[in-house]
C-alpha cells in the first residue's frame, strides 16, 4: 500500500516535531555532523537497517564527517508520513 503524499499544511505541522529538518526541493532534508568518519559510517549502517525494515530507502550522501539525507516517497510523488517516520528514527539514532 502507497503511503499517500501529505498536503503543504501537513509538512509544515508534522515538521514541528523534528529538530532541524527542513524541505529543501520537495524533500525532507537534514545534514548530521558526527566526530570522524567511523562514527557516520555507524550512523548509515544503523539507518539503513531501519530503512530496509521499512522497505522506505534515503537518498543520501556521506563525506568524511558529515551525512546528508534527503527524503521523499517516490510512489507517491512526494512527502509521506513514511519520510517522517525515517526522519524520527534517524534522530533516534543520532542521539
Amino acid at each position: 500500500m502507497v503511503s499517500p503524499k501529505l498536503t503543504t499544511l501537513q509538512i509544515e505541522n508534522e515538521i514541528l516535531n523534528l529538530s532541524n529538518w527542513t524541505v529543501q526541493n520537495d524533500k525532507l532534508h537534514k545534514q548530521y555532523h558526527f566526530g570522524s568518519f567511523i562514527e557516520a559510517f555507524g550512523f548509515m549502517a544503523s539507518v539503513a537497517l531501519v530503512a530496509e525494515s521499512m522497505n522506505h530507502h534515503p537518498e543520501w550522501t556521506n563525506v568524511y564527517n558529515r551525512v546528508t539525507i534527503d527524503l521523499t516517497t517516490h510512489d507517491s510523488g512526494g512527502i509521506s508520513a513514511l519520510d517522517f517516520e525515517l526522519a524520527k528514527r534517524a534522530d533516534e539514532i543520532a542521539g
